[in-house]
């Protein structure tokens, strides 16, 4: 009697060269637009500030399998923003963990496709979407790594305006303390929330200091440059020391001119002609950055 072998992760890291990080980040607006379009319409400008950001992690570093979405040295990412479930979704289908076209059937009665991130789709590891929670789930998730002796990572995705969930700092002092090195938090500081800026809730704050005073290692860059993002999850301490947190410039809304850096881009339900034009400037724009 033969034992079958569990399905191994396929590292990311060093697969796609930037201009092709930039081509999966396009592909994402473009699906997230089409989502965009349902009857009940859908979180856009906080799944498109990120649309670099999953492109680079999921292309060029997490060790993952699509094929294999479950397989049991995987590295983990938890979308803590739940509320990005479409820039999600549209990264695991341009991933290849299930076919484009049942992006289609988003927001659908008999869909799986949900408001936010449904384990029940191939590649979502938690729900999510009751902000703040995300970063203690991966507390949890790194430490089990530690214990079972692996050297798995864990990736948090957050807002910024769900810094300001009192949770999300017990977490941090907690993995801090633990020296969760493998833990690492993607913060898409896009500078708004459904309300208006964050600054108008919170004040001016100084992410970095604030997440170095709570003892983790820091990384800023910006959000929209895959060259960075990668040099900043590359550089990244593993192992037993300091958990990392990168902290992603980015611009909510980003490459839909109309609400380009608006809190109005929150939630929006796009007519056809208004996908046919979004998809029109994508494109356009993509065109011009593959002719530099």
């Amino acid at each position: 009697m033969t034992t079958a072998t569990p399905p191994q992760a396929v590292h990311s890291d060093s697969v796609a060269p930037d201009a092709l990080l930039h081509e999966h980040a396009h592909r994402i607006r473009r699906h997230v637009a089409r989502m965009c379009a349902n009857p009940e319409g859908g979180h856009l400008g906080g799944s498109v500030s990120m649309a670099e950001i999953l492109a680079t992690l999921y292309h060029a570093v997490l060790r993952i399998d699509p094929g294999a979405p479950d397989a049991p040295d995987r590295d983990v990412l938890i979308l803590s923003k739940g509320h990005g479930a479409l820039g999600l979704y549209a990264a695991l289908a341009d991933r290849g963990f299930f076919p484009e076209e049942l992006l289609a059937g988003y927001g659908s009665p008999d869909s799986p496709l949900t408001a936010h991130p449904n384990p029940a789709v191939p590649g979502v590891e938690m729900p999510t979407g009751s902000l703040g929670h995300g970063l203690a789930l991966g507390v949890g998730t790194a430490l089990d790594f530690r214990l079972s002796g692996t050297d798995r990572r864990c990736f948090v995705v957050l807002g910024d305006g769900e810094l300001q969930e009192g949770s999300v700092w017990e977490a941090a002092m907690m993995a801090s303390a633990l020296r969760l090195g493998r833990l690492v938090a993607v913060v898409d500081a896009n500078g708004l929330q459904i309300t208006g800026p964050v600054t108008a809730a919170m004040g001016e704050p100084c992410l970095a200091d604030r997440w170095r005073g709570f003892g983790w290692d820091v990384r800023e860059v910006d959000g929209h440059d895959p060259a960075g993002l990668r040099a900043a999850f590359r550089t990244a301490p593993r192992d037993d020391g300091p958990p990392t947190v990168v902290i992603a410039r980015t611009v909510k809304g980003r490459g839909f001119p109309q609400v380009e850096g608006q809190a109005r881009s929150h939630y929006a339900r796009l007519t056809d002609r208004q996908v046919t034009r979004a998809l029109r400037v994508l494109d356009s724009e993509q065109q011009r950055r593959s002719a530099l």
